[in-house]
């Protein structure tokens, strides 16, 4: 946290130093370059984690993939992130990033989860087990629909 107790800790300004680097390295790229390096990015924030953290965002990988293959990894604030139309729809913040006990499978405002007046878009994730998988599978399932 930051040392005078107000404004930004020093993890959120890092992440948001991370999402205006992601901004810029992508200037200037269009259609199939820009989605090969926002995929790269996306392997590469997974790459950097480690533990529990990584075990997760690997298998969140997998998921997002096969459920949703017309999602597009990138990374988000450096979160690897899976979005539609270049709009986030679902990413892994891991526990790491913020120093926090657990990391969080989230959906963006463009995921189709809306439930009455109020539904959950964030999930605190400590192991991948195969009822945690299947949660998972139905909410990208839900969250970005093909059509």
């Amino acid at each position: 946290m930051a040392a005078s107790g107000a404004g930004f800790s020093d993890e959120e300004r890092a992440a948001m130093q991370q999402r205006a680097e992601e901004l810029r390295s992508m200037k200037g790229l269009k259609g199939a370059a820009k989605l090969e390096k926002e995929n790269q990015a996306c392997l590469d924030a997974i790459d950097k984690l480690e533990g529990s953290d990584r075990a997760i965002a690997e298998r969140v990988h997998v998921i997002v993939l096969e459920e949703a293959p017309h999602l597009n990894p990138k990374t988000f604030y450096g979160f690897p992130a899976y979005a539609k139309d270049g709009k986030v729809v679902v990413f892994f913040q891991p526990a790491s990033k913020f120093k926090t006990r657990y990391g969080t499978v989230s959906f963006d405002e463009t995921a189709q989860l809306d439930d009455g007046p109020m539904w959950p878009v964030s999930y605190a994730v400590l192991e991948v087990t195969p009822e945690v998988e299947q949660k998972i599978r139905e909410l990208v399932r839900r969250a970005a629909p093909a059509a």
